[in-house]
């Protein structure tokens, strides 16, 4: 195990943040993993890191606050907060985020608090949120395992056994075995996707349009001069990073005001510890018209009233059915994971794909169609019925997806 926490530490250390001689590190990450942070810590510092600096987040704690604060206060972001991010953001900052859930923990949290700080620390974090979406120094969401996590994914397993089976998923998804190489499997990996988004680009289409037998019957539109990305890719200053690992995706930016239709979850969207599931979303002109859920109504209900933007879509990504994560067969509970087993569409905030778009400010981007929202939360509705078309500026139709796959 250590051997594998070792190749996998130095994978997300060097390829994935791939962190620069004299560069600040923020990590955020459970307390849970406080042994794994210490070996992700000590890398850093081995790669030429000026300084590291950690993050220690409970949520077991984040739900006993939203149980017995207030609104008022849990709504009453300080200034000294802000000002912390704000010194980070104008560091040569690089940020590694470990993601571990623990499914359901917030059911039984008022949806209306949840909501409401998600609303005040959007506003007041802006600027920082902004640092990772449009790119400007490198950052990596990863994950690492937990009892409570591998309890959801493996409930009848024993619990070492359920935690190790756990561990060797993640392992497995990121491409770290004991005898092979994962940063020469990844440029391998990363080679593929590019091709495949160099494919997309070249096409230049208008919009997508999306069916499947559960109902899916959706048009996304895409922003003009829109960008396919997914794998390796540069920071403002001109630093490769993977932002996810793992990644199977194509991903890029819709028009905001160009979506139709209907869409279907194929897998439970747990959004800051609520579970919602069997739902589905209708889009007129971009927003969200309707919508139900069978599980989590009240929760999609806030999410979607989170602002002004919430209810319109920032990101579509394309990936086949059978790719790694999807061959698990696995309800991860987790969206890094399950999002790259399944298309996905991602509500709220747009990735500025466009040419120039990280040097936009939220007015110009805007006028380009990009979403601009404080919340960007990826749900999954790909399938392996699932069939893709893209229609082309001169209203050619290109099958994109077939039978679930990517068949360009």
């Amino acid at each position: 195990m250590k051997n594998l926490d070792r190749k996998y530490a130095e994978l997300l250390v060097k390829t994935g943040v791939n962190v620069q001689e004299g560069q600040t590190l923020l990590i955020n990450a459970g307390p849970e993993h406080h042994e794994f942070v210490t070996i992700l810590t000590e890398i850093a510092y081995e790669n030429g890191a000026k300084e590291v600096i950690v993050k220690f987040t409970s949520e077991a704690i984040t739900r006993l606050n939203y149980l017995h604060m207030d609104t008022e206060t849990l709504t009453d972001i300080p200034s000294w907060k802000v000002d912390e991010y704000e010194d980070y953001r104008h560091r040569d900052l690089c940020m590694i985020a470990l993601r571990s859930p623990n499914p359901g923990l917030m059911d039984d949290v008022d949806s209306k608090k949840v909501s409401a700080s998600m609303q005040a620390n959007g506003k007041a974090m802006a600027k920082f949120r902004n640092y990772s979406m449009s790119s400007q120094g490198q950052w990596l969401v990863a994950a690492y395992p937990t009892y409570n996590w591998a309890k959801a994914v493996f409930p009848d397993a024993e619990r070492e056994e359920g935690y190790q089976k756990l561990y060797e998923s993640i392992l497995y998804a990121s491409r770290v075995t004991e005898d092979n190489d994962p940063q020469q499997a990844w440029v391998e990996h990363n080679e593929v996707l590019a091709h495949q988004n160099k494919l997309l680009n070249d096409y230049d289409f208008k919009a997508i349009k999306f069916k499947n037998a559960k109902g899916t019957d959706i048009q996304v539109g895409l922003v003009e001069n829109h960008i396919w990305n997914g794998g390796k890719k540069n920071s403002q200053k001109g630093i490769a990073f993977n932002a996810n690992i793992p990644t199977e995706e194509s991903f890029t930016t819709p028009d905001r005001l160009a979506v139709d239709g209907i869409v279907y979850n194929t897998k439970p969207l747990n959004n800051n510890g609520r579970l919602i599931d069997e739902f589905w979303l209708k889009f007129e002109n971009g927003v969200v018209v309707d919508f139900d859920a069978k599980q989590g109504y009240d929760a999609l209900k806030e999410l979607l009233a989170t602002d002004e933007n919430s209810n319109r879509i920032g990101e579509i990504a394309l990936i086949s059915h059978d790719s790694p994560i999807s061959n698990l067969n696995l309800l991860f509970y987790n969206t890094l994971f399950d999002e790259n087993a399944s298309c996905h569409i991602a509500l709220g905030q747009g990735y500025p794909l466009i040419p120039d778009g990280g040097m936009m400010d939220r007015e110009e981007l805007l006028k380009h169609n990009v979403n601009q929202s404080m919340i960007h939360v990826d749900f999954m509705f790909g399938s392996e019925d699932m069939n893709a078309v893209g229609i082309t500026k001169d209203g050619q139709e290109v099958t994109i997806i077939e039978a679930g796959n990517i068949i360009l």
